[in-house]
């Protein structure tokens, strides 16, 4: 049997939603192998609104993660969350260079969930500069989509293909930008560009909405695709049926947050379908 392998670069969400945890469940629930290198470590105090903590790890100790998973070589597609700092970004370009990496997928994490702020400003320069080049495919929401493209706060899908051109053009082979819930109507929407044509992809909303951690899980549902064989809009297409599943599958885990559950499409039956 060959394995393949899908590698996580990101951040720690203690609750299991979102970031690394995220990851390495998708990456589970597409029969791939996952390797994860830790970038920072997200806190959220119940105490306290649910607010937002968060620790970069040292760049030197990402650099040694990274050395450790390749040592066996590129892996079949890669992806990026929360990198935390502009140290850890010039690593982890460098390391997609170094190896001449393939299949990356960049998920230019700015915000937590329910934060507003840029968290690092610094670091979403670096990320458009460094990382964007080299991505096959990238996956910012709404927020991010706005801050990369420079255009600001997106509210239509003419607004979405806007953004999706000018972030083309800094360099990122395909784009796909996260709408979900945040549009008004009655539709999720994500939007497909791949430097010519526009593929719109729309599901119902579903409510109540556990969502928390839908866009990691997006991402790297398209990074299991990926390493496993599929085109990009094949890839693209899978993850919005199981970033759908997952949130109809959600549950609420407090007050705060409700998680997608990121086994969804396998026991909604999805996968039979």
């Amino acid at each position: 049997m060959s394995v393949r392998k899908t590698l996580t670069v990101a951040g720690s969400d203690s609750s299991g939603g979102a970031g690394i945890q995220a990851d390495l469940k998708t990456f589970q629930e597409y029969g791939t192998y996952g390797f994860s290198a830790l970038t920072t470590i997200v806190t959220m105090d119940p105490d306290n609104g649910w607010h937002h903590k968060v620790y970069p790890m040292d760049a030197t100790l990402v650099a040694e993660q990274l050395k450790t998973i390749l040592a066996g070589g590129p892996v079949d597609a890669m992806k990026t969350g929360m990198l935390g700092s502009v140290d850890i970004i010039k690593v982890v370009e460098s390391t997609i260079l170094a190896n001449q990496q393939k299949n990356v997928v960049i998920d230019p994490v700015m915000v937590c969930k329910g934060e507003d702020e840029v968290l690092n400003p610094d670091s979403a320069d670096a990320i458009r500069d460094l990382l964007l080049p080299l991505a096959t495919v990238t996956t910012p929401n709404l927020f991010e989509a706005g801050v990369l493209s420079g255009l600001g706060k997106l509210s239509t899908i003419d607004d979405m293909k806007e953004a999706a051109k000018k972030i083309h053009e800094l360099g990122a082979e395909n784009v796909v930008i996260k709408g979900g819930k945040a549009l008004d109507g009655e539709k999720a929407i994500d939007l497909f560009y791949d430097g010519s044509e526009f593929t719109v992809y729309e599901t119902a909303k579903i409510e109540p909405a556990h969502n928390h951690g839908a866009g990691c899980t997006f991402a790297a549902a398209i990074t299991g695709g990926l390493a496993n064989g599929l085109t990009v809009q094949e890839a693209v297409a899978k993850a919005k049926d199981f970033v759908t599943e997952a949130i109809r599958a959600g549950y609420q885990f407090n007050e705060y947050v409700g998680p997608v559950f990121h086994g969804g499409y396998r026991l909604n039956g999805a996968d039979k379908a």
